[in-house]
């Protein structure tokens, strides 16, 4: 009976191993700074003046050039 609960104490201490955890921070990093860039552009897309939606342009032309070039 020890045995087993030693066995289950020893398999729980392996599932709290923080191993994987600063893949999932960058990730969720990534993940705030789009989202930010999203919203930089739909606020620019909004503006009345050519002067914005110039912007806006600009930045979605150099993320699909970035995009482009990321080979799988």
């Amino acid at each position: 009976m020890y045995g087993a609960f030693g066995y289950l104490h020893a398999l729980a201490l392996r599932l709290r191993e923080e191993r994987g955890q600063g893949t999932v921070e960058y990730v969720a990093l990534i993940l705030l700074v789009a989202l930010v860039m999203a919203g930089a552009i739909a606020a620019m897309h909004g503006f009345k003046t050519d002067q914005g939606r110039s912007l806006g342009d600009s930045i979605l032309a150099k993320i699909r050039a970035a995009v482009d070039k990321v080979q799988f």
